[in-house]
């Protein structure tokens, strides 16, 4: 299995359309995307959104990628992260967890993980926006050494978030 990185517990990968079901479990959880959209996903929209981001990898001149994230141990399926340019073209990074894998410190593993491998493949700076509420989240951001930037008002959710920078 090809992985784009890896960590001490976790391997970053491509999707695959057998992840479907942990795929589904984490978009179909209030908790995990309230900040992401504000709603959890039908199984519908799941369904239609995993070959959609499957897609995004052979596209030319792609620059929105999101790849799972399993444990080394047993290759289970926990999450996924992404690199995304943002409207100022500056490479945006996020992740999300399925809620049962939450507290298990994979979210300051993950987050160093993707700031090794931007800086080994040649990135400049990282943005991260957090929501104000998710807490947990802004600590990981902090701790991995983002600096605040500035609070907005995100266009699509409409809700107080925060953005953070790492210069590399």
């Amino acid at each position: 299995m090809y992985s784009v990185f890896e960590t001490k517990r976790l391997i970053v990968r491509k999707l695959k359309l057998n992840d479907f079901e942990p795929f589904h479990e984490m978009h179909s959880n209030f908790n995990v995307m309230q900040y992401v959209r504000a709603k959890a996903m039908t199984f519908q929209e799941n369904k239609d959104e995993l070959p959609k981001l499957i897609g995004f990898y052979d596209k030319p001149d792609n620059d929105f990628w999101i790849y799972a994230i399993e444990r080394k141990e047993d290759a289970v399926f926990v999450g996924t992260i992404a690199f995304v340019k943002d409207e100022n073209m500056d490479d945006e990074i996020g992740y999300r967890f399925l809620e049962k894998y939450w507290g298990n410190g994979y979210g300051n593993e993950i987050v160093n993980g993707m700031i090794n491998y931007c800086k080994n493949v040649g990135f400049i700076k990282l943005i991260a926006c957090v929501a104000n509420d998710n807490i947990a989240s802004a600590k990981i951001i902090k701790n991995a050494g983002f600096e605040f930037v500035k609070d907005f008002v995100s266009d699509d959710l409409k809700i107080p978030e925060q953005k953070f920078e790492l210069i590399l």
